[in-house]
């Protein structure tokens, strides 16, 4: 990610997604002082500051889905759970996880593992792949020399993100419902039963939901987290510290604008498979109708405090290691190129 246009001479901080100097309409950026560079040469220079995308954001997101999976085990429990007509069995974050820990063993606390770290390799390599070009499509529109704005980076990653995630909606759904049983299922279980009651389609139940939420989702971390970082870089410097501030106000901002859709896309993909849960959502618009109506208006941020200390904690495992293997696969791979010339 770039800085903005007001900062950029000031604190010339390091983006988070592109390498410095390759700016669009700098002087010199593209070609130096002898004009524009050698094909192969630029074919190159893409190629590796893709793959050193691929593979940051590929082990930080599997590093940070693994460390707080139990969370998100605690939230999809809460979340499923109705309080029309009886009580809660899960009455808060503490007590979700205590008791199933208790009741289903320690190992319960990290269900649907395997589908997850497929989705967050998947889902964040492709998304952190494909947000430079959509953005640098989006700059087309601006004046030459003028850099990315907020707006523009907000609906890159969140565009980046949604086709992302379409593409990798079943294993979501296996994701979700592996959390949500209460028996021992496997991912082959799950992945037969779905297929038997609603085919190839009930691996992409909730889809229209999740990409609203990954949109939400993915444009509020990696624009405000870009945001706040660079804000306080100019009093600060860079550092370990900032990474960490930066990517807990990511999360808290991201967990605030999606837990109303996560809540209905939870509902969604735990129903695929049971026609009965199945035929009362059938629409984003009908489903959040039917939670609020049952269950009051409250129910749209159940475990809402979950999702909060989930995100937050999941943007600084991510961002956090994202940074320092970026800058280490960077540096690496200048060191390589020098040593071939």
């Amino acid at each position: 990610l770039r800085p903005t246009a007001s900062r950029a001479h000031s604190a010339s901080p390091r983006p988070l997604l592109r390498p410095g100097g390759a700016g669009r309409g700098r002087s010199g950026a593209a070609g130096g002082h002898c004009g524009r560079r050698p094909s192969g040469e630029m074919t190159t220079t893409t190629t590796n500051a893709v793959t050193v995308r691929f593979l940051a954001s590929a082990i930080g997101a599997a590093v940070a889905e693994a460390v707080t999976l139990p969370t998100d085990v605690a939230k999809v429990r809460i979340q499923v759970q109705t309080t029309s007509g009886g009580e809660a069995r899960y009455r808060g974050i503490v007590d979700c996880l205590m008791k199933v820990g208790r009741n289903e063993g320690v190992r319960a606390l990290w269900k649907g593992l395997v589908p997850a770290l497929i989705r967050q390799v998947c889902y964040h390599s492709f998304t952190f792949v494909l947000y430079e070009p959509i953005k640098d499509f989006a700059m087309g529109a601006n004046p030459e020399g003028v850099p990315a704005t907020y707006v523009q980076r907000l609906v890159s990653a969140g565009l980046a993100a949604a086709i992302a995630i379409s593409l990798f909606n079943p294993t979501e759904v296996l994701k979700t419902q592996m959390q949500a049983s209460t028996t021992t299922s496997s991912m082959k279980e799950v992945a037969a039963r779905v297929w038997e009651k609603d085919g190839l389609k009930g691996f992409w139940a909730g889809v229209r939901p999740n990409v609203v939420r990954t949109f939400l989702v993915n444009g509020a971390e990696i624009g405000t987290y870009d945001e706040s970082k660079l804000m306080m870089m100019q009093y600060l410097g860079d550092g370990l510290a900032i990474h960490v501030a930066a990517s807990g106000i990511a999360g808290l901002a991201s967990a605030c604008v999606s837990t109303p859709s996560d809540v209905v896309k939870t509902r969604f993909m735990n129903a695929a498979g049971d026609p009965e849960h199945a035929a009362a959502y059938r629409g984003i618009l009908s489903t959040a109708t039917s939670i609020v109506r049952s269950e009051g208006c409250c129910a749209l941020y159940k475990g809402f405090a979950l999702i909060v200390l989930r995100k937050m904690l999941w943007c600084m495992v991510f961002f956090v290691i994202y940074e320092r293997l970026h800058a280490f696969l960077r540096t690496w791979m200048v060191e390589v190129a020098v040593e071939n010339l």
